[in-house]
């Protein structure tokens, strides 16, 4: 399974959390993992780290988000937007493996397919934003 595929099974698991109990998506997320028809035993295992990897780093990201989303914040946001954000911040701040400019294109790609027609300037706007931020931030260590 290429990676955009395994990418967009960890945004559908985490826009599930936005619906449900905290407590409950342990048993979601197994399920969701078990059914994925066209995975193997290495693809569901990326799939589940990545995502158990992106909450247990959600509220760093969102207050990255927040701070970022000039006149919009987490708890506005369309969902589909805020899971794929959350994806690409993670991949942008945490995940050593995926370039930046990869993580921007993978997210404005996802948004093209899953959200509305404004989602992928909005979603392209606040990554670049924040890669210009870490950019930045980085020059000055």
């Amino acid at each position: 399974m290429v990676r955009s595929k395994q990418r967009e099974h960890i945004f559908k698991m985490l826009f599930q959390i936005e619906f449900n109990d905290a407590e409950d998506m342990p048993a979601h997320e197994q399920y969701y993992v078990e059914a994925i028809e066209d995975a193997g035993g290495k693809d569901r295992e990326y799939i589940q780290k990545k995502y158990e990897a992106v909450v247990s780093h959600v509220e760093e990201i969102d207050a990255i988000l927040n701070e970022n989303a000039k006149g919009w914040k987490t708890s506005r946001m369309n969902k589909a937007d805020l899971a794929i954000l959350r994806l690409a911040v993670y991949e942008m701040r945490w995940d050593e493996e995926v370039p930046v400019s990869v993580a921007i294109n993978e997210a404005v790609e996802l948004a093209k397919k899953f959200s509305s027609d404004e989602s992928p300037s909005f979603v392209n706007g606040i990554l670049g934003r924040i890669a210009k931020q870490e950019s930045q931030a980085g020059e000055q260590k």
